[in-house]
């Protein structure tokens, strides 16, 4: 018997309401993200997040999503959110991961930058230290936020680079686009948040819906 293809597992990023939680487990993402981080319109303080996370099924990993937290953060995130992953988008190096991991009974996902194929070797900087790899696309300069602005890079990058550790795509994924980037690159993880919103910070639970109808049918 042939084996049916596996589609990605998915990861709605920026949940800040039961609505859109609710919206994601319906559909069968995998994972349900909550960013940290106070610059962000998906910002939730750790306080917040017990009324939310009760509402994330046991199918569903639920993912926190840090920018160089402090160790105070971490902690009481992890422990409000009962996070099984967090994710790191800033200029984490090595040392920190393993520091993190030495502490903390938690995965962790390092989010590199692409903008150029030399970005994507920043990731074997990782491969001892880093649970996945998230390859998202680098934002401008002057932007404070480090993603989740529906910015995508050229996905052609990953059709040449010898992966050596669990990795995923992000920036700029919508329905529209999934089903060519999961051609183009292969990905079996994919984390969308802007592409899922009707503004900043608001979860569309009809493009979400649409989202994961693209990526069951590429």
């Amino acid at each position: 018997m042939i084996e049916p293809p596996v589609s990605p597992s998915v990861k709605i990023c920026g949940l800040t309401s039961v609505e859109a939680i609710e919206a994601a487990a319906d559909v069968g993402a995998a994972y349900a993200g909550f960013v940290f981080y106070d610059p962000s319109p998906r910002n939730i303080r750790p306080r917040e997040a017990p009324a939310l996370v009760k509402h994330v099924p046991k199918t569903m990993k639920r993912v926190g999503v840090f920018v160089e937290p402090e160790d105070s953060l971490l902690e009481r995130a992890i422990a409000a959110a009962r996070l099984d992953v967090i994710q790191l988008h800033g200029e984490e190096r090595p040392e920190r991961l393993k520091s993190i991991k030495a502490r903390l009974d938690v995965d962790i996902w390092k989010a590199i930058p692409v903008s150029t194929a030399s970005d994507l070797e920043r990731a074997r900087r990782y491969r001892d230290d880093a649970d996945m790899i998230l390859f998202d696309a680098r934002t401008p300069k002057a932007s404070r936020l480090p993603g989740g602005m529906g910015i995508a890079f050229d996905w052609k990058l990953l059709k040449r680079f010898n992966h050596k550790m669990p990795w995923g795509l992000s920036g700029g994924l919508t329905a529209e686009n999934v089903a060519e980037a999961i051609a183009i690159t292969g990905a079996s993880m994919l984390d969308v948040s802007s592409g899922v919103e009707s503004e900043p910070g608001i979860k569309d639970p009809a493009k979400i819906s649409a989202f994961m109808e693209a990526v069951k049918a590429a």
